[in-house]
């Protein structure tokens, strides 16, 4: 690539080695690469540079191998020790101190005072930029574009245009390091959660053949017959739980599902009232002490979407309400088409949820902080339900009031987004 080219490009979304590199090898003179390194770092710090040729020759020497120092520092470990050192020796300054706001760390070379981190913090909060002439101590606040990330103070002699240098490449090379941990970060979170999809997914179908087996062999026992009352309970206990399980163990596999990038939708004209009705009809074991109304816009309301994912999400949905509703009191669910979308919602009156949990309460494994709000559970049933919108381009959302219940929506699009139609 040209040096034009390079240049060309935005220096926001370019490794600032990069520039070092073609600036310093591309055959310029060292006078010439050094004042557009340092014109370009102020225009990404945001730092004003008087006219670069005000530089010294050696000035512009010990800028240039400081800019060299820097490219080849570890891009994953933090830079601050090793600037503050690096500053120091170059530039031959009695002490360095350098703070680093996002990580809330001083790093020194050199002889300091105890309040160090205050003056810093200072600088840094207060912008105190200037040159101290009685003290030697010249203090330099580190931008990225109008944001401050951190301070700089040296105490020796360099000049004001070398300072403001320095105080670029140094916020460069923070801005880096943190971009890349950031990086970093996610992609671990990342991984951390595909493995922990998998083992779920594993762990669900290894349960299913147990399961199945346990099944079987309960059904077995009760057509054998000739069981006195206390075995025939026994087997009615074995049964009703080995029911749970394997319901439990399908809402993991669902919930494994969900969680893998390659979910794709298959939209298909869905009768929502049918459908409403067959998700109440699975659940009316879990339903018998509270009764269920049903409210649409219009009897014949329909929607284009993947009837399983709507399934899933409206089971979680009722589900949950079940087991917090107050026996004896009413579940609506209802349905309206409104502008380009159809909004689901699930109303019970039960302990209200905390407006701080309104967010975290879709996320995997999270309980309500509300110790009346706690039944057994998982904490992934209502990540499925999100998931499952998301997965259709739609999303969800819970108010909750003391005086106006519970009520969990989702809104889907009439027009389905992205998968294939049947």
């Amino acid at each position: 690539m040209s040096l034009t080219a390079l240049i060309a490009q935005d220096f926001a979304a370019v490794n600032h080695a990069r520039w070092v590199q073609a600036l310093l090898f591309a055959g310029l003179p060292t006078l010439l690469a050094l004042m557009m390194i340092v014109l370009l770092a102020a225009r990404r710090s945001s730092l004003t540079v008087p006219p670069i040729t005000a530089l010294l020759p050696l000035e512009a020497e010990k800028l240039c191998t400081f800019i060299r120092k820097t490219t080849q520092l570890d891009p994953h470990g933090k830079p601050g020790p090793q600037l503050a050192v690096l500053v120091q020796s170059i530039f031959e300054v009695e002490s360095v101190a350098i703070f680093d706001a996002d990580l809330q760390e001083v790093y020194r070379a050199g002889e300091w005072f105890d309040d160090l981190e205050d003056l810093l913090q200072n600088i840094y909060i207060f912008e105190t930029v200037g040159n101290d002439p009685e003290t030697g101590l010249i203090r330099r606040v580190l931008h990225m574009g109008n944001l401050p990330i951190g301070a700089m103070l040296l105490r020796g002699e360099t000049s004001t245009l070398t300072a403001n240098a320095i105080a670029c490449v140094v916020s460069i090379t923070f801005d880096r390091y943190h971009a890349l941990a950031n990086e970093s970060r996610t992609e671990r979170a990342r991984q951390t959660e595909q493995l922990r999809t998998t083992v779920l997914d594993s762990l669900a179908h290894a349960y299913k053949t147990p399961l199945t087996a346990i099944e079987a062999a309960s059904s077995g026992l009760s057509a054998m017959g000739s069981l006195t009352p206390a075995q025939a309970g026994l087997v009615a206990l074995i049964e009703e739980q080995a029911k749970l399980l394997s319901q439990l163990t399908t809402r993991l596999l669902k919930t494994a599902r969900l969680e893998a990038s390659d979910l794709i939708p298959h939209p298909q004209t869905v009768a929502i009232a049918s459908l409403i009705e067959d998700v109440v009809a699975s659940l009316r074991e879990h339903l018998s002490s509270v009764s269920v109304k049903i409210a649409m816009s219009r009897d014949d309301l329909s929607i284009c979407c993947d009837r399983s994912l709507l399934i899933a999400l409206l089971t979680q949905y009722v589900d949950n309400a079940g087991k917090y509703a107050d026996a004896d009191t009413t579940i609506t669910i209802q349905a309206a088409e409104e502008a380009n979308e159809v909004i689901f919602s699930v109303h019970s009156f039960g302990p209200v949820i905390p407006a701080a949990d309104y967010e975290r309460i879709f996320d995997r494994y999270y309980r309500c902080s509300v110790p009346a709000n706690k039944v057994p559970g998982t904490g992934i049933g209502l990540s499925v339900a999100k998931s499952t919108a998301q997965a259709q381009g739609g999303h969800v959302w819970v108010t909750s009031d003391i005086g106006k219940g519970t009520t969990f929506f989702a809104s889907l699009p009439t027009v389905p987004q992205g998968g294939t139609g049947s």
